[in-house]
Order: C-alpha cells, then structure tokens, then sequence
C-alpha cells in the first residue's frame, strides 16, 4: 500500500476551523483497516482536526506498530483496536477482509452504545468498509464519508498481474462504496476524476485533501552522527516495504553502484518496515552489501527526524505501472520539506507533485537507478538546486491548515444536507 510508513506522532495543528464549524455534539466514527492509528499519519490528522472543530471522534483500527491497547483515548480521540494478521495472498487477503469487517462491524455497535453515530468515514483500503456504513445508515440513517487513499482494483492487478473474478469484485465494490458515499474524500485530483468518472459521484461531492505532514515537525534537525561518514552520500527510503513499493530495486541499484561502478563514496538507509523486510535484509547480505546499506527498522518522533537530517537524497524507487502512477506519495512532500533532491522512475502523479525537486529515470531498472543517483551525487550545484525548489514548493503549498479547512468542510457539506436549510441557521457563513 503506498506510504504506509510510520511517522512523527504530530501535536494539534492549530488553524482557524470557525468556518468550517459544525456543532459539537455530532459524532464521527473513522474505519481504517490497514493500518494502526495514530501511525497513520492521515488518519490521526484528519482525526485531531475534527476533533479540533469540535466534534467527537472515535477510530476503529487494526493492533500493530507499537499500539496495542485495544481500546484507549488520545488527544480526546477514542481508539478502538482489534487483531489483525496481514496478508501476502489473494485468498489470504480475503480472510483478513473478512475478519476486518467482523471486527469492525462489533466494534462499531460498541462505539453507538457509548454515543450515536452521526457519520461514518472509511479510509480504503479494503474497499468493502462501505458495508459496516450501509448497515447503520440502513438502520440509523447515519452518514457515509468515503476516505479514498487507494485504487483497490488498480493494486490488485499490479500485485498478482491478473484481472480476475478478485479484480471485478474489486471493482464492483469500489462503485458501491462511491454510490453509498455522501461525500468522497480524494488524496489528488487524480483520485477526484476517478470518483466522478468511474465512480459516478457529483463533482461538488468529491473533495481533494492531500496528505502534507505538520510543518512545525517535519523539518531537519540534528543529525543522527553514527550515519554521517565524511566523504560518503547518504540516500535513503522513507517507507512501508511491500511487494509493490520497490525497495528491491533500489538494493540493487547499490549493489551496482558498490560492486560494478567501484564507488565507495555512497551508502544507503532504508527507515522502515514492512512484509518485504526480511527478505530484502537477507537480499543485501546475498548481495555482499555489508555496511553499506543499513535497516533502521520502523521509527518515529525525533529519532526518524535525525535519520532524515542525515540523509543527502531521498529515494522513490517505485515502480512505474498503472498503480503507482495515479498516487500522490507522502515520501515526495516529506523528502521536498527536508530539502532532499528526489531521485524516482516516471512516475506520472509523483512527477507532477515533485516538480523540479526530482531528477526522473526513465528506464526502471537498478542499473538506471543507480546512474540517477550517481548524476546527483557528481552534481552539488544540482542538489542544491533541486533542493531549493523543494523547499520552496513545500513552504509555499504544502499547508495541512488548509487540507484541514478542506476536511472540514467536507463534513459541513454532509450535515447541511442532512439538516436541511432550517439548520444552516446553526452554521457560520461561508
């Protein structure tokens, strides 16, 4: 799944949410099934913020990652927790679908039996969270907010290279969550198109919300000094490591810059963790790699920071294909925040977000890999360069004040059309 990676448990972000305010005694329940929260940075934000406006949240997730309390409050937030093992195939994956939604559907009774539920979010994947919502807007008439963060069909068939009876079950149940959906939050307009074109929806019902970090965390900090060695680049990876995210290739592509190009002048950091670990850890040794690639393993807060400070360029070593192409990456704004030149495959949405931040390979491949990231390595003035832009455009557009004030008002538009035009009354104007 992309940019599943953990991140800087962030304090409040503090913005203006008066505009986009609802009264207080609404109720929202979020269903996340991939991932714990609050290591999903998303999520949690998205949650602190309606929390922020006033709301009362509640989030229903998977165990993992560190939290393993099965039912605790943050920040005013309650979160529910249940046990999950994660997949690595198609039948597999359909086993823990089905636990999810048994586990979310008991859950979600739990949650009403404290306060009734006024909407209910689900952030994909899987994308058959929509049928925990039928049933209590079935029999409560509760709100349905779809929180689009992957393309399910478009996954399935780059993960397995098929388009089977899984893919069209996929894709039905992609149409019946737009269809069930009041309101359908999409991470790019990418994902917007798709939620008009494929999945029918009205183009005033789908809201972009894209996933920038807080800024007053994500920035450099003191370096982790075990991984500055005078004389080398450091490049890194931020990120979950599946199947589908390529860390694979970029092992390869030091393996080709250590053992074939004869420079001793670069190693690599991989922060994260993932299904893939273990078998990209023993890669490296078959590889003869030795220190110079290292696994940080999963991090947060201050110690993620000072591994990203350490870093002279971020890698995206995700493959090219109908998948990757159409998702807006958290690495591509956290790597532009820092200030790391980008080096990437043609990766048509990334491209678009790093702008002149990222130096594009063509060919996917570790050999190209590795000449992209030698390019940069021999080219300070580019870094700098490329670093300035990044920078720039994240200073400049990477505001999550302002994807909040859109979240908000995403909410605002459920309940007024809930309410009716007697209740806008209660709502400050626009």
């Amino acid at each position: 799944m992309p940019s599943r990676q953990g991140r800087i448990f962030e304090p409040r972000c503090v913005f203006n949410t008066r505009e986009a305010a609802i009264p207080s005694n609404h109720h929202i329940l979020i269903l996340v099934e991939n991932l714990p929260v609050p290591f999903d940075r998303r999520v949690w934000q998205e949650a602190r913020a309606l929390n922020d406006a006033g709301y009362e949240v509640s989030v229903i997730c998977p165990k993992g990652k560190g939290y393993e309390k099965s039912y605790e409050i943050l920040d005013g937030v309650h979160i529910y927790r249940h046990p999950l093992r994660e997949a690595t195939s198609a039948p597999g994956y359909l086993r823990e679908y089905c636990l999810a939604l048994f586990h979310q559907t008991r859950l979600s009774f739990r949650v009403r039996r404290r306060q009734s539920i006024d909407a209910i979010q689900a952030c994909n994947p899987p994308d058959l969270m929509f049928l925990v919502a039928l049933i209590h807007k079935l029999l409560f008439g509760t709100r349905f907010v779809f929180d689009h963060h992957d393309l399910s069909p478009e996954l399935y068939a780059t993960k397995f290279g098929r388009k089977d009876i899984f893919h069209r079950l996929l894709c039905f149940f992609e149409r019946q969550t737009f269809r069930l959906a009041d309101v359908s939050i999409a991470t790019n307009e990418t994902f917007r198109d798709i939620a008009i074109s494929r999945g029918g929806m009205a183009p005033d019902r789908v809201v972009v919300v894209k996933s920038y970090p807080e800024a007053s965390r994500f920035r450099r900090t003191i370096a982790d000094q075990s991984l500055v060695v005078p004389g080398k680049h450091l490049i890194g990876y931020l990120g979950i490591m599946g199947e589908q995210d390529g860390v694979e290739t970029m092992v390869r592509a030091l393996a080709e810059i250590v053992h074939h190009r004869k420079r001793g002048d670069v190693h690599g950091l991989i922060i994260g963790d993932g299904p893939e670990l273990s078998r990209l850890k023993k890669l490296a040794t078959d590889l003869n790699l030795g220190d110079a690639v290292r696994f940080s393993g999963y991090l947060s807060g201050q110690p993620l920071m000072a591994h990203l400070s350490a870093l002279n360029i971020g890698i995206i070593p995700d493959p090219p294909n109908e998948f990757n192409d159409k998702l807006s990456m958290n690495k591509v704004f956290e790597y532009m925040m820092l200030g790391l030149p980008i080096v990437q495959f043609n990766l048509r949405q990334a491209t678009r977000d790093a702008t002149e931040a990222a130096l594009v390979v063509k060919e996917h491949s570790p050999e190209a890999l590795a000449t992209g990231i030698l390019a940069l390595v021999d080219d300070p003035q580019r870094c700098m360069e490329m670093s300035a832009v990044g920078r720039s455009v994240a200073d400049r557009e990477f505001q999550w004040a302002n994807e909040a004030r859109r979240y908000l008002t995403a909410y605002r538009t459920v309940f007024r059309r809930r309410l009716g035009v007697d209740d806008k009354r209660h709502y400050p104007a626009s």
